[in-house]
């Protein structure tokens, strides 16, 4: 067994890079994998000094090929031993998480690993890389979130990803909206750096009340605009706000304190 960890992380200045590493097992969601990416999400969520996470995978095979089905075929349940980190990971993949949280799909997401995608607000895709929930392949349904994907794209092209098994491409990923830029398989994580750092840039409190806001209006509007009543004060009334204000009027970047 290697002794490498299976998620490593890496933080590049506001930005924190978390990759998954398990590339001889095509980077499968291991229970330890699973437990690993919960904590990370939320340390990631926790540390002033962060404010956008990019999520990657390890090698030019996969980006993750979902659950670790040996694991599972020989009757072990997918997240025991990951208890402590599966809230974490939970609020990940329903994008509860308040930081803005950018996929780099060097390769293939399948499956769980496409769902973990879905987790993510922003997505740069390798031209080479497939999408897609193969579970009924295999006598399972979508059971990390793409169930859910007729919220995302049209009813009808969601149900022929989940009732099908069948991939698509990137482009076809494009072009429906799940992912927002396709390059080359080498300029994945720079173009996902790029889009982090850009997103870093903006102030944390007013990113973190778009992302939910905005997450909540497409499957509730009504608790959107109630939502929208509690953090706009939070937001408006912030030093941030002020701060933005101040450094647009004196022509200088914003130094943010998130609150």
């Amino acid at each position: 067994m290697s002794d490498e960890p299976v998620l490593v992380t890496e933080q590049r200045d506001a930005v924190r890079v978390l990759r998954l590493n398990r590339p001889e097992a095509r980077n499968a969601l291991s229970p330890e994998l699973l437990g690993d990416i919960g904590r990370g999400m939320v340390a990631a969520e926790a540390d002033p000094d962060t404010r956008c996470v990019v999520l990657t995978g390890t090698g030019d095979r996969a980006f993750c090929a979902g659950m670790d089905l040996r694991a599972f075929a020989e009757g072990g349940s997918p997240t025991a031993g990951a208890e402590d980190g599966m809230a974490g990971f939970v609020r990940f993949t329903r994008g509860d998480l308040e930081i803005p949280v950018v996929g780099a799909a060097n390769a293939t997401a399948v499956a769980g690993g496409f769902e973990l995608l879905l987790g993510c607000d922003v997505v740069i895709a390798s031209s080479e890389a497939k999408f897609g929930v193969p579970e009924v392949k295999r006598g399972l349904f979508a059971a990390g979130g793409g169930v859910f994907l007729g919220t995302r794209i049209p009813l009808a092209v969601a149900l022929e990803f989940l009732l099908t098994g069948d991939l698509v491409d990137a482009e076809r990923a494009r072009s429906l909206g799940l992912v927002n830029q396709v390059v080359a398989p080498d300029q994945v994580m720079d173009a996902a750096i790029a889009m982090a750092t850009r997103i870093a840039a903006n102030g944390p409190l007013a990113l973190a009340a778009t992302k939910k806001l905005a997450r909540t209006a497409v499957t509730d509007a009504a608790a959107a605009g109630e939502l929208m009543k509690e953090w706009q004060p939070k937001v408006f009334n912030s030093e941030d706000a002020k701060e933005g204000a101040t450094a647009f009027i004196e022509r200088r970047d914003p130094v943010w304190k998130g609150r």
